[in-house]
């Protein structure tokens, strides 16, 4: 049985809404999840939030936050998770900013650093990908690690 199969009986049986914040991975999560046939019982929706002003507009994030520490940083995942699950009502949410590439790095963060966040009624993990092996398998590892960081958190 696959994550998002875990996930969804996790989901289920706990009577557990869920929504998605995304940067980076562009709704691959989102699309992770409603591939299981049911996940409307829990799914409730998502944001794919690529610019600074949508995290703001639509997830809560305080611009304070990105001026400080940058859209990919565990401050800004933690107020997308949070948002997210203040504005689609749910009981856990998770989120993604990072940097993809081949572009976008910087010395401090380079191509392949990407934050994920889970928020599930008051508690919050983050965890911080630093490994760049392309566009493509960046995104992927993004978001293989937030659905294993999700069915952990869930367990």
């Amino acid at each position: 049985m696959n994550t998002e199969n875990r996930i969804a009986q996790l989901l289920t049986a706990k009577k557990i809404t869920l929504s998605t914040a995304e940067s980076c991975t562009g709704g691959g999560i989102a699309s992770a999840i409603t591939s299981v046939p049911g996940s409307s019982e829990y799914f409730v929706g998502g944001i794919v939030a690529y610019s600074n002003e949508l995290k703001v507009a639509l997830l809560d994030v305080n611009p304070q936050t990105l001026e400080q520490y940058g859209a990919v940083s565990r401050e800004t995942v933690t107020e997308m998770a949070k948002g997210a699950m203040k504005r689609m009502k749910t009981d856990c949410a998770v989120a993604t900013s990072g940097i993809a590439g081949p572009g976008g790095g910087t010395p401090d963060k380079p191509v392949g650093t990407i934050w994920i966040a889970v928020a599930y009624k008051k508690e919050l993990v983050t965890m911080k990908l630093e490994k760049d092996e392309g566009r493509q398998m960046n995104t992927q590892k993004a978001i293989e690690s937030v659905l294993l960081l999700l069915e952990k958190c869930l367990k």
